[in-house]
């Protein structure tokens, strides 16, 4: 999108003339950057039918705000001539009473579907759900159905997907591809091309992450979402994808310490980034001032032995990187379904000795850095020098295998008590194994350390 970017500074409606001819991606991409109050100006001056396009793009961020921004008469026409899955989510996201008037304006089969899909939750396949689907009874042809779809293909999400539902309760008998439409005999009966199985559906409460998961295990372009057998929408791979990488995004920001934000992050207001970020900044600060209570604990051997504060920041810093690698495996590792909650004692005796491995390994650096720079003069640690070494290695192997199975552990334990594992988040890890990683460093330096330093 060269030829505006972005888009403010010009005349509104010659850039709305431009934008007349745009790709919608572009065109959506640029209004994204721009504040509320120039992209609704500027969405005022563009034809009807691009203003439906732009509204079906689900990338097009603020679009209730946006749609509440134009006139009501001219929302009400935007909304009934929009894809239904999207005319759903721009109104779940509206606030009253801009949402009851809308509705109120619309046709009442039109408002009634609408409604229905708002009553499920948000997140189930239901609410993801589009009713603009091809469904043909059984006794059709192959070439009756290929001209039906010719008809209709303007007002159906997909045509790729063709739904057999008997006529008089709506029953989803069978499901085929356009592909095999076109290569069947045109006088075949559509029942007699379609694949004798039963059609691959989830439920109406099914949650959008299993959806994505059955699209992508039987490679389909639309799952029927049925109740007892009767097809009451399709979820599209597009829409699925687009709640997936929403989802994603979510998670990426709680295992960064903080909440999901809901808007782009340019477009958050200073207020409510604070909002967002200081609440666990202040909770995971609560839980770092354990450490200064177990540096208290041990605040005698410091004082005999202040080497050992050195080391410190090495010991709680390799503690807590391991923890941070072993929940970011596994939380992936859940999400893909590529373990469950029963499997928690196979990860922890996979992480047991991965831990021991990655510790005993950081241990030899450990060890070797302080011959080294003892040898080579850059500092003194003193008569028990050896000694010392010792403690970091052996503290270093005991606080990443710590660190593996706890970090591991974490999700599986948030996951039973109903939480999301995103939750488990690397500082809330980094934390947890800070406190417990200067337990074991020096309750091993008081073990190796007794009768000398200590």
């Amino acid at each position: 999108m060269n030829e505006f970017s972005p888009l403010a500074g010009g005349d509104a409606i010659a850039i709305a003339r431009v934008l007349a001819n745009e790709h919608i991606a572009d065109i959506v991409e640029a209004l994204n950057q721009e504040p509320r109050e120039t992209a609704s100006e500027l969405l005022c001056e563009v034809p009807f039918e691009r203003l439906v396009e732009i509204f079906d793009q689900p990338k097009l961020n603020g679009a209730s705000e946006l749609v509440e921004a134009l006139p009501r008469i001219k929302a009400g026409r935007l909304l009934a001539a929009m894809s239904v899955d999207r005319a759903a989510d721009i109104l779940r996201d509206l606030n009253e009473p801009a949402r009851s008037e809308l509705l109120g304006g619309l046709a009442p089969p039109l408002r009634a579907t609408l409604l229905a899909i708002l009553g499920y939750p948000e997140g189930s396949a239901a609410s993801l759900m589009t009713t603009e689907y091809v469904s043909v009874p059984p006794d059709w042809s192959v070439a009756r159905t290929l001209d039906y779809i010719r008809k209709v293909e303007r007002t159906r999400e997909t045509v790729y997907a063709i739904y057999i539902v008997d006529p008089q309760t709506h029953v989803l008998l069978r499901s085929t591809s356009l592909r095999r439409l076109i290569a069947g005999e045109p006088d075949e009966l559509i029942m007699a091309i379609a694949p004798d199985r039963a059609p691959i559906t989830v439920s109406p409460l099914t949650d959008s992450e299993k959806v994505a998961q059955l699209i992508s295990k039987y490679d389909l372009l639309a799952v029927p979402v049925v109740d007892n057998g009767k097809l009451l929408g399709i979820v599209t791979i597009d829409d699925i994808i687009d709640t997936m990488i929403s989802e994603t995004t979510e998670d990426v920001h709680r295992f960064g310490g903080m909440e999901a934000l809901d808007e782009p992050y340019m477009k958050m207001g200073f207020l409510a980034m604070i909002q967002k970020r200081a609440g666990w900044l202040c909770a995971l600060f609560i839980s770092e001032m354990l450490t200064a209570n177990a540096m208290q604990s041990y605040e005698g051997e410091l004082e005999k032995a202040i080497v050992l504060t050195l080391f410190i920041p090495l010991i709680m810093s390799s503690g807590g990187n391991s923890g941070s690698q072993a929940t970011s495996l596994v939380i992936r590792a859940l999400a893909l379904r590529e373990i469950g909650l029963g499997d928690w004692w196979r990860v922890a005796l996979r992480e047991l000795p991965t831990g021991l491995v990655l510790g005993s390994i950081l241990g030899v650096v450990g060890v070797c850095r302080i011959a080294l720079w003892q040898y080579l003069g850059f500092y003194d640690y003193g008569p028990h020098w050896p000694l010392i070494a010792m403690t970091i290695g052996a503290t270093l192997v005991g606080i990443v295998t710590f660190g593996s199975l706890s970090g591991s552990m974490l999700p599986f334990a948030l996951k039973r008590i109903g939480f999301d594992p995103a939750s488990a988040s690397a500082p809330f890890v980094a934390t947890l194994v800070d406190v417990t990683g200067l337990v074991i460093y020096f309750s091993v330096a008081l073990v190796i350390l007794r009768g000398t330093l200590l």
